[in-house]
């Protein structure tokens, strides 16, 4: 390697002493030739005509130089000169343009499981300038395997032509969607990072599963109903059960949680590695952050803002005894007195997460709420009447939108009264696109924490079902029931 390198400059060098003894050589050729010519003018006969003659000569010369050194400029780059890529300078000596950035897809597909059927599948997709950047199989019981691929493809493939190109290669049953950074990131990889996420923090299971199996509906069911009678649905075995797009679990903490992907089949591979995540679980208990934040309000006040659980249920009956009918009203939209009902329900870390806010005496005073609502998030906050109008509200609204972003929610909504000035500002107050919809004399706000998201639905999977809130929360009332 080092002779390759050094050579070049060798005779680079070779040759500037051998054109240098050229130049000086013909310096004295051309002394000898002045001296004669001077000679031959002076002494002979024809003196003008021979310096005619040289002046043709120096014609000549000078003439014959131009040509050589225009046809040694044009001359080709050396063999071991890379090529000027035009993607990358520009035409005609213009401003370098960027190549255009690939797209990367995630793409699953069945295929018959034989020798050969893999290879088909790589062939077609090398064929259209596709790279597969992963791979992993899902061998199935009734025969077959379903191959799944994160894939980066020229911006100006179409998926269906993608999809085409994998029907004619023998795949079946194609599904494909866009993909992002967050995928690139191998699969033992994301699910130590989802198991350690899992184990410091019980609220964290709902999202895991709906991070690792992709986009799916979540429904956490509790065992027993609000008034205390078993809950339907809620009886999952211990081993689970699986059926095609439907997955029950048992629930750690009571009850049942069920995954709904209508648009793509579960695998046995998928299903073991949600049951493993269960069972980490279980195995871990009850457990919640307890990292806690001192904050001084404008009047000199000190609250501190901390995660909240199961244990905090006296206290937070106590703080729904100080609070008004009309602050239960707006935080429940329904009877008061069904209000202490919900509190087990919210404070469980199954169904969200919650903040608590108290004073230097330890005294419970608001409550913020992070609910997963299947695929939708809901906020919602409690503030003791005599804690209003202090910021508290807004501060717990603005640690909780920040927990909705780090969990990868779109979007959050909130559903209070237009009366209700207070929550009203609060969402304005974050700076974010809201939404704005009135049903049944309900206001709902909806904070779109990504509108710039990316996504692709494939051709064969239905548009997403757009429940009213009414509908939403009359599902929620079901089921509670």
């Amino acid at each position: 390697m080092t002779d390759r390198t050094h050579a070049p400059a060798q005779r680079s060098h070779r040759h500037h002493w051998r054109r240098d003894l050229v130049e000086l050589a013909a310096l004295f050729c051309a002394v000898a030739v002045a001296d004669a010519i001077a000679n031959l003018v002076v002494h002979a006969p024809r003196g003008p005509v021979l310096l005619v003659a040289s002046a043709v000569a120096l014609l000549f010369t000078a003439a014959f130089h131009t040509w050589w050194a225009r046809r040694h400029s044009h001359a080709p780059p050396p063999a071991d000169t890379a090529p000027s890529d035009p993607a990358t300078t520009g035409e005609a000596g213009g401003e370098p343009t960027a190549p255009p950035t690939p797209a990367l897809w995630r793409m699953r597909t069945t295929v018959r499981d034989e020798p050969g059927s893999l290879a088909a599948l790589c062939t077609a997709l090398a064929r259209n300038s596709v790279d597969i950047l992963t791979l992993q199989t899902h061998p199935l019981p009734e025969g077959g395997t379903v191959d799944e691929f994160l894939l980066r493809a020229p911006q100006t493939l179409p998926s269906a032509d993608l999809t085409r190109a994998i029907a004619r290669a023998g795949g079946h049953s194609t599904w494909i969607e866009r993909a992002d950074a967050h995928d690139l990131v191998d699969t033992p990889t994301r699910v130590l990072g989802l198991a350690t996420r899992t184990a410091l923090d019980a609220a964290e299971l709902p999202l895991a599963l709906r991070q690792l199996l992709g986009r799916c509906t979540i429904h956490s069911i509790p065992a027993t109903t609000l008034s205390g009678r078993p809950n339907a649905g809620a009886d999952a075995p211990v081993e689970g059960v699986l059926e095609a797009t439907v997955m029950r679990l048992r629930d750690p903490s009571g009850g049942a949680i069920t995954v709904e992907r209508p648009y793509l089949p579960f695998t046995p591979t998928e299903f073991a590695r949600a049951r493993a995540l269960v069972e980490l679980d279980a195995r871990l208990g009850p457990r919640v952050p307890r990292s806690q934040d001192v904050l001084t309000l404008p009047e000199g006040n000190e609250i501190t803002v901390r995660r909240a659980d199961g244990s905090d249920l006296p206290a937070a009956r106590a703080m729904h005894d100080r609070c008004s009918d009309r602050t239960l009203s707006l935080r429940y939209h329904g009877p008061v007195a069904d209000a202490d009902r919900y509190l087990g329900h919210l404070l469980s870390p199954r169904f969200g997460r919650t903040l608590a806010a108290t004073t230097a005496s330890g005294k419970l005073v608001a409550l913020g709420h992070l609910l997963w609502d299947g695929d939708e998030t809901e906020v919602a906050l409690l503030i003791e009447d005599d804690w209003q109008r202090r910021g508290i509200g807004s501060e717990l609204l603005r640690r909780l939108i920040a927990m909705a972003v780090e969990a990868r929610c779109d979007s959050v909504y909130a559903v209070t009264q237009a009366s209700n000035t207070g929550m009203v500002a609060a969402m304005r107050g974050l700076g974010l696109p809201l939404d704005y919809q009135i049903e049944e004399g309900t206001l709902v706000i909806t904070a779109r924490l990504d509108a710039a998201r990316v996504s692709s639905r494939p051709p064969h999977e239905p548009p997403p079902a757009q429940h009213s809130y009414g509908e939403r929360r009359q599902e929620r009332k079901q089921g509670q029931r």
